[in-house]
Formats: structure tokens, C-alpha cells, sequence
């Protein structure tokens, strides 16, 4: 017999779900209204991403950040047909990349609506966002353009 867990045990942790903190707040509430966020450093220019509170590549503090353009392109992929950790078992097969945003940082995400076997490198993508869970931040994810250079 299955039903919700009422025994007052703890939930399995959820590895798939980030935890917001104060730094990474405006981050996920954009990502919430559809908008990928990087961070850009005042002091060399450079863009980057995962955000940090430093710039990763001259070391300053002077960042802040963008809205970046949504627009990526395919530098590799791996389609996982096994996770053994809880939640992503549930979750194969699927497809997890790496991809060369507009402006310039490489960003781990997951592609999605296409399957593996029809990418190829340098592929042009779009950002679309995906809610894990009820109350669980939208995450990044990319899909193929379907449309042409503007999209």
C-alpha cells in the first residue's frame, strides 16, 4: 500500500533541488520570471557563471549582475541512461550538457524537447526554464532553436 509518508520520518534529501541563499536570491527569482542571470565583473569585463560573489577571472569583487540573452550553443553532451542517486534514477534517460552561452561563460545544464542522438556541436539554443517541484526554484535548462538567428 503506497499513500504519503505519515510516520513523521524525514523526506529523502532532494539533490536536484538548489537551496536559494541571500547571495543567490536574485538569481532564482529571475529564473522564476523566465531570466538567466550572470554575473559580470566591473574591473576586467568578463562575464561568468555559476555566480560568485568574485570575478573568476582577475579576482574582483566590482561584479554584479546581467540579464544575460538566453542564447547558447552546443560545446558537449552525454546522454545518462543511469543515476543511482534519488531523485535522477526516476529522471532517465536525459540528456546533461555543457553549453557556450551568448556572452561568453560555458554553463552544465540539461537539453531538453530534442533527443541525444540528433545534436551536434555547435548547435544554436535557447534558455527555457523548468520547475522541479511544488515551492522549487525554476532551473535553467536549454532546447534547440527552432527558428532562425533571432530566437
Amino acid at each position: 500500500m503506497s499513500g504519503p509518508d505519515t510516520s513523521g520520518a524525514p523526506a529523502a534529501p532532494r539533490f536536484d533541488l538548489p537551496e536559494p541563499d541571500p547571495f543567490s536570491r536574485p538569481y532564482w527569482d529571475a529564473a522564476a520570471r523566465g531570466s538567466l542571470l550572470i554575473r559580470r565583473c566591473a574591473s576586467c569585463g568578463r562575464a561568468h557563471h555559476y555566480p560568485r560573489e568574485f570575478c573568476p577571472h582577475c579576482w574582483s569583487e566590482d561584479v554584479t549582475w546581467e540579464e544575460a540573452s538566453g542564447a547558447a550553443t552546443l560545446y558537449t553532451w552525454s546522454e545518462v541512461h543511469r543515476n543511482d542517486l534519488p531523485p535522477f534514477g526516476a529522471q532517465v534517460p536525459y540528456t546533461a550538457a555543457v553549453v557556450d552561452l551568448a556572452e561568453g561563460p560555458r554553463m552544465m545544464t540539461r537539453i531538453v524537447d530534442h533527443p541525444a542522438d540528433g545534436l551536434r556541436a555547435g548547435m544554436p539554443l535557447r534558455v527555457t526554464f523548468r520547475v522541479l517541484g511544488e515551492g522549487a526554484p525554476a532551473v535553467p535548462v536549454f532546447r534547440p532553436c527552432s527558428g532562425g538567428p533571432s530566437e
